[in-house]
Parts: structure tokens; sequence; C-alpha cells
């Protein structure tokens, strides 16, 4: 039987984080929404308004069975800069910055040791923020699957 588990990361706009974690064997689904901020229900007009605390962030349903948490820790290091605050390519604001939002207390941990382990790789310090799960508000439907619909590209990389 399958160990179904949650992941929510948050790297700069999600259309390119959503589309690097569905490439993750194990990745049963990745949704582009809004966490971390206090206005319930935010549209996407308001998140980009930088005014709700919300990030633009992926929440991923996994087979752990299949990937683990750690392995899709190093993929969040890859596909961004975590040394840059509140900036992911030609995205600025609060919504973009670089957070890990932790759903169990393994989670934190693991994620404390991913943070320490990347930061050994970056001559600049990580300003990745590491924080407790909240309601996550997935994003209106035209966000979800967007590079798939859409064939664009940004600032994402996927390994």
């Amino acid at each position: 039987m399958s160990k179904i588990e949650t992941a929510t990361f948050a790297a700069g706009c999600f259309w390119g984080v959503e589309a690097a974690f569905r490439d993750v064997p194990g990745v049963l689904d990745a949704v582009s929404g809004y966490t971390g901020g206090h206005t319930e229900h935010p549209t996407y007009r308001e998140v980009c308004s930088d005014t709700t605390g919300h990030a633009e962030a992926v929440q991923v349903t996994y087979d752990a069975d299949r990937v683990s948490y750690d392995e899709l820790l190093h993929r969040f290091w890859e596909m961004h800069d975590p040394t840059t605050p509140n900036r992911q390519g030609p995205d600025v604001g609060s919504q973009y910055r670089s957070a890990i939002f932790v759903h169990t207390p393994e989670q934190r941990e693991r994620a404390e040791a991913s943070l320490h382990e990347a930061q050994r790789n970056h001559s600049h310090p990580i300003v990745t923020r590491i924080e407790d799960a909240t309601t996550f508000y997935p994003a209106e439907e035209y966000h979800q699957r967007y590079f798939e619909k859409h064939g664009a590209a940004c600032h994402v990389t996927k390994h």
C-alpha cells in the first residue's frame, strides 16, 4: 500500500515550480496556489498586490514509497535561487519568496537539515524561510498545469 504525503514549496512563479515537480517520478499531483498569508480565499490579483502575505506556492502530493521528501527538497533547491529575497527571475514581491511550508515535525527537521546542506553550495546566504504549513488555497483554474496548456517558459530550472 502506498504512503501518500503532502509537501508545499514556494520558489517564485508557481507555473514553473508546478511543472518541475510534476516531472518527478512518484509525484502524484502538484497544484498551484497561495499559502502563508492572512487573507482567506485570496485571488491572484490580491496576491499580486503584495498585500495578502501569501506566497505563490505548489502543494505536492506524492507517494513516499516512490520518492522521498529529501528528494523533493533536493529538487526544490535546484529549481530556483534561494539567495534572492522576494524575487525569482523577473518576478518581484514577497509573493515570490523562497519558502518551505512544513506539514509535520519530521518535515521541519528534514527541511532544516537540507537548508544547512544547501548553504554549503552557495556563497551568499540562503534566505529561504521554513514555515509551518497553513491553509493552502488552490489558484484559479487557468493557473493549473499552465505550461501544459500554453507551453510557456519561466525561470525555474527543470532537472
